[in-house]
């Protein structure tokens, strides 16, 4: 497995999608920070494929921009200053995690803070509204009216009160959880009433319990059988075993998990990146498996992050 485990997952992770993105061809970076950078709206945000700024994708933007080395100047304090001006509306769960983790990243490439005036104690009032989305499974449900764990919506919650340098309460609660999203195919389940395992809860998991500190060998091979068992005839992951077809997010997801725990060598490499490239756009941009009519910035997150975990790993195998 990677360490060293003082940093962070998102802060490891991160790193390592910056020392790969360094390796990508000059004119693909900078076609792909092009098409981010003009997709920034006059707010200062960005939006999905439709519609006004949006939360979660400006926080997909601001990834994508960092790991290009591309979050500064006038743009980085434009998506500040849209980061300040949710920091007093209500959002949602998926929204506010969204906010916490581009406002890091914020900080850290630039000292731009949307955190900045924010009365003392602001990450401990978001831990607490957290807290409300536990269950008794352990894990934390997708909403407050949910009622069972949600493994994604566990992990997500695991890494952003790691971010915010706030304790995860019983975290042995959570581990059980997690564990218990684990079926016998070494996968695991987004909610226990699911019917099979997938690639991206099994991501999330994976994560989970790396930011728990989970250290089992056995846990963490079936995870990596199980991603290596979903790349497909086109070199692209597939969500699942009935899925048809893979797409950019869960190859991206399974690279993640893969290089995390060492393993990333097994995946054969160049139909991965063949399957990736195939996703990109002339004019910039990624869009998320064979059929779909448009791209975006969250796929375009995916998209350069696989090729930036890809081109490293070939780097050190060819190497």
């Amino acid at each position: 497995m990677n360490e060293p485990q003082s940093l962070g997952y998102l802060e490891r992770l991160t790193l390592q999608l910056i020392a790969g993105a360094s390796l990508l061809p000059e004119e693909v970076a900078a076609r792909h920070a092009d098409f981010l950078k003009s997709h920034q709206n006059a707010d200062g945000g960005w939006s999905g494929r439709e519609g006004p700024s949006d939360l979660y994708y400006t926080s997909f933007a601001l990834r994508a921009l960092t790991i290009l080395g591309q979050l500064e100047g006038p743009l980085a304090f434009r998506a500040r200053d849209f980061l300040s001006s949710r920091m007093t509306t209500q959002q949602s769960w998926v929204d506010l995690l969204a906010l916490v983790y581009g406002g890091k990243l914020l900080e850290a490439a630039c000292d731009a803070s949307p955190f900045d005036g924010q009365e003392k104690g602001w990450s401990e009032r978001i831990a607490g509204s957290l807290a409300n989305l536990r269950r008794p499974d352990g894990g934390y449900a997708k909403s407050i009216e949910g009622q069972a764990g949600s493994t994604y919506q566990s992990f997500l919650v695991a890494i952003c009160l790691e971010l915010m340098g706030c304790p995860i309460d019983d975290p042995e609660g959570l581990e059980r959880f997690f564990l218990g999203q684990r079926q016998e195919d070494g996968g695991f389940l987004e909610i226990r009433v699911a019917k099979r395992s997938g690639a991206n809860p099994t991501a999330a998991a994976a994560g989970g319990l790396r930011v728990l500190g989970h250290s089992s060998p056995s846990t963490f091979d079936g995870i990596c059988q199980f991603l290596l068992d979903l790349q497909g005839e086109e070199g692209g992951v597939h969500a699942n075993t009935r899925i048809p077809m893979p797409d950019v997010l869960s190859t991206f997801t399974a690279c993640t998990t893969l290089w995390d725990l060492g393993a990333l060598s097994e995946l054969d490499l160049r139909a991965a990146q063949k399957f990736v490239e195939s996703m990109e756009r002339p004019g910039g941009g990624f869009a998320g498996f064979a059929m779909d009519p448009a791209e975006d910035v969250e796929y375009t997150f995916y998209g350069l992050g696989a090729m930036a975990l890809l081109a490293a790993a070939r780097l050190e195998m060819e190497g």
